[in-house]
């Protein structure tokens, strides 16, 4: 196996429920010619979740929407969450790997648009339902779960207020699902009393440094602090934040230091308390 799988419970569900098993994957990046991912990815259904999420950044090439489709395509027979990243909707282009530790000032330099409305209308005809700037509910063994997204904040294309208010009463599960984690999508999920969040982008720093036994990133490429570049977390004192370190890399980029490709099953467990 050439990713690793970051495995946790999260005690969210009222009791008695029956344990909800979430895939969460993210930053594909996906070309027609990454054989070993493209295996890998066809994998990820071995895993029998329940729910599959997926916060974006599927594609990396004009053509990689087809090879995207097919990969996945055991896991779009599952109910399914998604958002888009900013290489859904354009072509990657060489950039100063320095750059990513330096200030940003929002300049964003862009490749030619890829065909994201051909990625949409794919995983939608599957049955995915799109989160972008959406408030939904679906409904996993029993628990209704309402869900809201945002498109990407990298590109400055969010827009929370689109979504915002109160989670539905009749709802037992509330999560936000985003690809690029900037503390202004956060903050309006946690203020909105959103139990979990869902996010991608920050490759889990793709760099890391060995830190008091374990690794430190350099950078999550947006003002998340970067203790919290992968994995699951607190944002304040609620709600649970799981960030996925991604499994692939820009074309341009393709070193991963202390930072395997990996994707999340959380599992979503009874509170003992009544929530």
């Amino acid at each position: 196996m050439a990713y690793k799988v970051r495995e946790v419970s999260v005690p969210l569900l009222p009791p008695g429920s029956r344990e909800i098993r979430v895939l969460h994957f993210s930053d594909l990046h996906l070309t027609p010619k990454r054989k070993t991912e493209i295996k890998d990815i066809k994998s990820f259904a071995k895993l029998k979740p329940d729910l599959v999420i997926s916060t974006g950044d599927f594609l990396a090439h004009r053509d990689s929407v087809p090879t995207v489709l097919k990969a996945l395509d055991e896991l779009l027979e599952l109910p399914g969450l998604f958002v888009f990243g900013s290489n859904d909707y354009y072509e990657p282009s060489f950039k100063n790997p320095f750059r990513y530790l330096m200030h940003d000032d929002g300049t964003r330099k862009l490749g030619n648009e890829l065909p994201w409305q051909d990625l949409d209308s794919g995983l939608q005809n599957r049955g995915w339902i799109n989160l972008n700037h959406q408030r939904k509910t679906i409904e996993i063994k029993g628990i209704k779960i309402e869900a809201r997204g945002t498109d990407d904040a990298h590109l400055a294309r969010d827009n929370y207020s689109e979504v915002t208010g109160t989670p539905d009463s009749s709802a037992q599960l509330s999560i936000g699902v985003t690809h690029a984690p900037y503390k202004r999508v956060l903050d309006g999920m946690q203020n909105d009393g959103l139990q979990m969040i869902f996010a991608g982008h920050t490759h889990g720093g793709q760099v890391r440094l060995p830190w008091f036994g374990g690794s430190r990133a350099l950078t999550t490429n947006c003002d998340l602090p970067k203790w919290q570049a992968r994995g699951l977390t607190k944002f304040g004192d609620q709600p649970w934040l799981n960030v996925s370190a991604g499994m692939g890399t820009s074309p341009f980029a393709r070193v991963r230091l202390a930072s395997p490709p990996e994707i999340s099953i959380v599992n979503l467990t009874e509170n003992s308390i009544e929530i």
